[in-house]
């Protein structure tokens, strides 16, 4: 692959000829391979790869952030003269600024994340044959009357941060996925589910027959969906969507919103916002995990940190530049792309599991509505007023009854938050590791 140090070098020495105060600089290259079938044959089959690279100058307190996907001399050149022309007219902000040298992380270990796959590029063939397999096992179930897609997809990517400061370090990662959308029913009787798996190691995807038949079951199980009844009753979030009620709370405690005001936790910080049985972790070093990382985009060290501790909020999550505008410090935080400036960003992270399983919940709950499936959203980023589409299963007397669509679930996440109830089925290979929610009590509009 290519040298994505000495590309950072490159652009790092241009931005200082050009006159910047001081600079980062961030290269990646990636390769991909994608393929997708239909009925058997080839649907679409897409290989990509190339190298970007970015450049964010600073003078004084303004700042630019240019990129490119061409890496010749020439190119760098100008991109470091255009980077300094436009920090000389934007906007000051006294917030921004690299890491001081002490700062930054050293002798962080690649190999205890294990996040790449030391092996070739699995071939095409094999990755057809894959998908191919996923949607036979799928079309073996006689309630499924076609599949919308299966694919699979490789790939493999490197990244590699420098700045004057002093940091220069990089990683790569690789990730192999399967997935299958059946379908059940005709015209408008039609309804669609998905499963689908992605990993750093292919030994570790689920078999393609497996995907298949997981996707057809959950598509049959949805024939027939109707309304369910309007009022306030329990909603179980299954754990296939649970993971975006938390990250609502995740959002809210990014430093970026708590610094613009636009966070309905930005006056919670020490209070209780979750039961006191629950706590929510962050760990970036998890191995074999997609979200693992052994620095941030500012070079600064990663480490474990509670987000929520026995219910209490403990702080947000933090770049430099917010933690500077809220007065505190940086969580190490700060991610990136080639043309943008850093951002606070979650890697991975962990809710408190409970001690029942969701079937338990489903008993308990008695009459309510089971959430398999979310569309679109109505958040208020400051009251935290929620309102969202559902579908899924209506639960009566403690049993799945029959499968529901079109109806709206309302609440605010504050009461929402506070009262959750977890079963004990989350996936732990998962960057997010979020267990199947109960929440009391929730609006529900429906027939």
């Amino acid at each position: 692959m290519t040298s994505l140090s000495k590309l950072t070098d490159a652009l790092l020495s241009a931005a200082t000829k050009a006159g910047a105060d001081s600079a980062d600089a961030i290269a990646t290259e990636g390769r991909s391979v994608s393929i997708e079938v239909r009925e058997a044959a080839l649907e679409h089959a897409e290989r990509a790869e190339g190298v970007d690279i970015g450049l964010r100058v600073m003078i004084g307190k303004r700042q630019a952030s240019v990129s490119a996907s061409d890496a010749s001399d020439a190119t760098i050149a100008e991109m470091a003269e255009r980077a300094v022309a436009m920090a000389q007219i934007a906007p000051e902000d006294p917030h921004i600024g690299l890491a001081d040298p002490d700062q930054l992380a050293q002798n962080w270990d690649l190999a205890a994340l294990d996040l790449i796959e030391d092996a070739p590029e699995p071939n095409p063939a094999a990755l057809q044959a894959a998908a191919v397999e996923a949607e036979a096992a799928a079309l073996d179930n006689p309630g499924v009357a076609q599949v919308q897609s299966a694919a699979t997809s490789y790939s493999r990517n490197a990244i590699h941060l420098a700045a004057t400061n002093g940091f220069s370090g990089g990683y790569e990662r690789s990730s192999h996925s399967l997935y299958c959308v059946a379908i059940s029913g005709e015209g408008s009787e039609m309804e669609r589910d998905h499963y689908g798996e992605a990993r750093i190691y292919q030994g570790e995807l689920p078999t393609p027959q497996f995907v298949g038949a997981e996707s057809a079951r959950r598509a049959v199980e949805r024939a027939g969906a109707r309304k369910p009844k309007t009022g306030a009753y329990p909603v179980l979030y299954d754990e296939r969507v649970a993971t975006s009620l938390i990250g609502h709370l995740l959002q809210a405690a990014n430093g970026a919103a708590v610094a613009r005001g636009s966070s309905w936790l930005r006056d919670r910080l020490g209070e209780l916002v979750l039961p006191a049985t629950l706590s929510i972790t962050e760990d970036p070093h998890r191995a074999r995990v997609s979200g693992s990382k052994p620095f941030d985009a500012e070079g600064l060290p990663t480490k474990p940190r509670h987000i929520v501790k026995d219910g209490v909020l403990q702080g947000w999550t933090l770049d430099l530049a917010t933690a500077r505008q809220l007065g505190m410090e940086s969580t190490g935080s700060a991610s990136r792309g080639t043309s943008s400036p850093p951002t606070p960003t979650m890697t991975n992270v962990a809710l408190t599991q409970g001690t029942q399983t969701r079937d338990d919940l489903i008993r308990d709950m008695g009459t309510g509505l089971l959430v398999t499936s979310m569309i679109g959203s109505t958040i208020s980023a400051t009251t935290g007023d929620y309102s969202r589409g559902a579908s899924g299963f209506w639960i009566e007397n403690g049993e799945v009854t029959y499968p529901v669509n079109e109806c709206t679930i309302a609440g605010n996440l504050h009461d929402m938050l506070r009262q959750i109830v977890p079963a004990n089925d989350a996936r732990t290979h998962l960057s997010r590791v979020v267990p199947s929610l109960l929440v009391e009590g929730m609006t529900l509009a429906g027939e």
